[in-house]
């Protein structure tokens, strides 16, 4: 839905102007499509915190050097189902497909494809690389480490990220696609409710003194200095609605990442977002296990199951996983894409610097 604060952008221009900045930052002109179409997806997909919103913080980076343009993805160490990979420091987009691009290889030629990488950057929606695996045929995972923003059950110091992680598997009309953070929300959502000058839900963040705050500026602010307080596990403060939970969720994402790549894990990183991440991929073929048409169908009929079971009164429809993010898009190809005010600015603003045609 389109805020009051929104423009719309037909999707060809805000991709074509997102390619011709990538250029001039410095990138060959196929990665700069690699790094416009991750952030796309995204905004296509209606996950505003990690489109164009996210432009600016990439500009920064690249600006103070904490993203290597030049850098290339480096194979450490090899398996016929796994790659260990350092990124150099390189844009965090760039190093995800390259790596998820070995898990697929992978599980084509034994069934499954493990790829860990290190020393990467922010690398955009978890889900974008499992849906590089889905148009495979594949079954797959993507999850990634970030700066510190958690704070952990019972505490108020940030000691693990927003550590999201996405699955994705094959069915019709629609993929079952599973993207989300282990945070309550991410930090973008915060951001994008400072923008807007909103006050957040309760049950976010808490502050430095351990108390529930809805204020957007200040806890914005509070997170990127590394102040005490932050944003909450899944579930919540405490463990009445299970918030234990979402913290557990978020050290396994953290096993599997920082500490499986042998590279920093969260409260090591500098800032929150952090600019030295860790990522893990797994693709695996469904055929492993029997005919894969029989096994999409099976998934298809399951997810059209419980789109048709009953309502609660007063709703009208369930959604499974994923299923009005590609409604979304259909959308939006078709009507544009809605960018908050402020964001629109941002990307002029980088534009003009770097003396391309913006928007």
């Amino acid at each position: 839905m389109i805020g009051m604060n929104d423009s719309l952008v037909p999707e060809g221009a805000l991709r074509a102007c997102m390619e011709r900045i990538y250029v001039r930052e410095g990138f060959e002109e196929s990665d700069a499509k690699k790094i416009a179409d991750v952030l796309m997806q995204a905004d296509l997909f209606g996950i505003e915190s990690h489109g164009a919103q996210r432009m600016m913080y990439y500009h920064q980076n690249i600006r103070s050097g904490s993203v290597n343009v030049a850098a290339k993805p480096e194979l450490l160490r090899e398996t016929p189902v796994s790659a260990l990979i350092d990124g150099h420091f390189g844009m965090g987009a760039l190093t995800g497909i390259f790596a998820m691009e070995q898990a697929i290889a992978k599980a084509k030629k034994t069934g499954i494809g493990m790829a860990v990488v290190r020393n990467s950057s922010h690398y955009g929606i978890a889900g974008y690389y499992t849906l590089m695996a889905e148009r495979e045929g594949l079954a797959s995972f993507s999850m990634t480490n970030t700066g510190p923003i958690m704070v952990p059950t019972f505490g108020r110091e940030m000691m693990l990220g927003t550590n999201p992680m996405a699955f994705c598997m094959p069915a019709d009309p629609y993929p079952f696609w599973f993207d989300a953070s282990t945070t309550v929300v991410t930090l973008g959502k915060v951001e994008v409710y400072n923008k807007r000058g909103k006050p957040m839900p309760q049950g976010w963040t808490i502050d430095a003194q351990g108390q529930p705050c809805t204020d957007a500026k200040r806890m914005n602010a509070s997170i990127l200095a590394g102040e005490r307080g932050g944003i909450l596990p899944l579930g919540g403060e405490g463990e009445l609605h299970s918030g234990h939970k979402g913290y557990g969720l978020a050290i396994m994402v953290e096993a599997l990442t920082g500490v499986l790549a042998q590279g920093m894990t969260s409260p090591d990183m500098c800032g929150a977002h952090g600019d030295h991440t860790c990522h893990f991929f797994l693709a695996f073929d469904p055929a492993m296990f029997g005919d894969p048409a029989d096994i999409r169908a099976r998934m298809s009929l399951y997810l059209e199951r419980l789109r048709a079971s009953e309502k609660i009164p007063g709703c009208t429809r369930i959604y499974t996983p994923g299923e009005k993010a590609f409604q979304a898009m259909e959308r939006r190809l078709r009507e544009g894409i809605p960018v908050e005010a402020n964001t629109l600015q941002e990307v002029r603003t980088i534009a003009a610097e770097l003396g391309v045609q913006g928007l």
